[in-house]
């Protein structure tokens, strides 16, 4: 496909070529437009194949085969007239008709567009397109029939807008994001194809005056048109949503009474201690209650660590933990923090990663002052940490994958009702999981929560499923000036013996 005729969205969708593959996307971006291009040469070449495109109503169908016809004439490949005909099939006790278009193209090859009927694929090999998957009336029904041409090597695109959150292709969506199909997904809104270069393709067309002033005008203009749907036409946001997205059955059998959460919380004054006070006091914590729980992590597994920050308000969370010979991923220890100065939060990181056996990954909320903590922890673990700045976009990528792990049973944490009631502040927001701003729980201490420990446990999650490995390092020490400074280089001495 030649890259100046399409827009770099449409560009990635092309160069894409899974065997099966998902476009959810804007209303009018050209999504079956460039579909469209790509079958035509598919089609054309020797060694291409038949294209065999569904829709739910015989005007999108004509309308392909119009636009693979005038993709045809742009590369100049040798088609035929657009050719429209009825096959007729026996229903029941009825024969019955539907429309179909074709082109055929001088390597053999078709292009087919017919109506969505599942028997419509029968004894057929090549591409199947399936346009507006969300709107099909049996969707299961006619991925069975289209799977089976998988078989010798035939590819499913399914390229659709969404149609609320009760819907077969968004249920599909979803299983594919939690990585329970290895099928690949593209997600394409509006804002995204006009930052391609959306409205500057169509003043091109058009014959229209190109400005940034006339872009931003066209599209409010086109938000104020689409009203109360722009969400789902627009931006990509499902309707109907709404209600906890994880049950409270489902976080209670993903508990362990054995699994130990520690917490620790001091009071204004504690931070206007001298440095060394502060340090003194953390450690002597760190030594007595959390020392003797990381020495019970098994020196064989891999661990990770997820975290979400906060300094004053919330809770800062930590979860660390192993993944396990059965791949279940185990926080083996949780530590929740309120009220701690942003140094010995620091302080608690390095002593637990440190001591951390094989010590692989860790994913840290980067967001406001969370910034500052996945910092450090980048400039002392490198690669290893991920900082998270987490979006709409993040959150419903990723939240689908970490319950996709609960359901599988694959994912333990400590048996605590912070913990669970944390997890019921997930909502689904207009088909995105997420925290409501203004959602709170109450704790055991009576004091607020906002949802930290389901942050912690997505991140963990994320963490030790992402693909890394540990790595040496050589420790170099500056002179010590100070008795806190002694504090840090025995740890870091400890860090480097853990290591090696």
């Amino acid at each position: 496909m030649t890259d100046s005729l399409l827009l770099p969205y449409q560009q990635r969708w092309c160069a894409d070529h899974s065997g099966f593959k998902l476009w959810s996307k804007s209303r009018r971006i050209g999504a079956s437009w460039s579909e469209a291009g790509d079958a035509a040469l598919l089609a054309a070449a020797t060694k291409g194949s038949d294209v065999f495109y569904l829709a739910y109503e015989k005007e999108m169908t004509r309308q392909f085969v119009m636009d693979a016809a005038e993709w045809a004439k742009v590369y100049s490949l040798a088609a035929s007239e657009i050719e429209e005909s009825e096959e007729v099939f026996r229903q029941g006790d009825e024969d019955k008709a539907v429309q179909v278009f074709r082109i055929w193209f001088n390597s053999g090859h078709r292009i087919e567009a017919l109506s969505s009927t599942p028997r419509n694929l029968r004894s057929k090999q090549g591409r199947v397109i399936i346009d507006e998957a969300a709107f099909h009336d049996d969707l299961p029904e006619l991925l069975k029939a289209a799977k089976a041409l998988r078989l010798w090597g035939s590819t499913i695109h399914l390229i659709t807008t969404y149609n609320g959150l009760d819907n077969d292709y968004y249920e599909l969506e979803q299983q594919v994001l939690a990585g329970k199909f290895p099928y690949s997904r593209h997600l394409t809104t509006f804002r995204q194809a006009v930052a391609d270069g959306l409205y500057k393709r169509i003043c091109l067309v058009k014959g229209w005056d190109w400005s940034k002033q006339a872009e931003a005008e066209w599209v409010d203009q086109t938000y104020e048109e689409f009203g109360d749907d722009a969400g789902e036409e627009l931006d990509c946001v499902p309707r109907q949503g709404g209600g906890r997205y994880f049950s409270r059955v489902l976080v209670e059998s993903c508990m362990d009474p054995q699994l130990p959460v520690l917490r620790w919380e001091q009071p204004d004054s504690f931070a206007l201690q001298s440095d060394e006070a502060r340090y003194q006091a953390c450690n002597e914590w760190l030594m007595r209650e959390v020392l003797p729980i990381l020495d019970t992590f098994d020196p064989g597994l891999k661990s990770a660590y997820g975290s979400d920050f906060a300094r004053s308000a919330d809770l800062s969370v930590f979860f660390f933990g192993q993944e396990e010979a059965n791949l279940t991923r185990r926080v083996r220890l949780a530590i929740e923090l309120r009220n701690i100065p942003f140094r010995q939060q620091e302080q608690i990181l390095f002593f637990c990663a440190d001591r951390l056996p094989r010590f692989i990954s860790a994913a840290m909320d980067a967001r406001g002052n969370g910034q500052y903590l996945a910092e450090v922890a980048l400039q002392r673990y490198g690669s290893r940490v991920e900082a998270v700045m987490a979006t709409d976009t993040f959150y419903a990528e990723t939240f689908p994958k970490y319950r996709a792990g609960m359901q599988d049973r694959k994912f333990q944490i400590p048996a605590d009702t912070d913990l669970l009631d944390d997890h019921g502040l997930v909502e689904l927001i207009q088909g995105i999981p997420k925290i409501p701003n203004e959602r709170r729980s109450k704790g055991k201490d009576g004091k607020a929560r906002h949802g930290d420990g389901a942050i912690a446990g997505l991140l963990f999650w994320r963490a030790s499923t992402r693909p890394t490995a540990p790595i040496e390092f050589d420790l170099i020490l500056q002179p010590a000036t100070t008795s806190v400074d002694l504090f840090k280089q025995n740890d870091l001495r400890h860090s480097e013996q853990a290591f090696r």
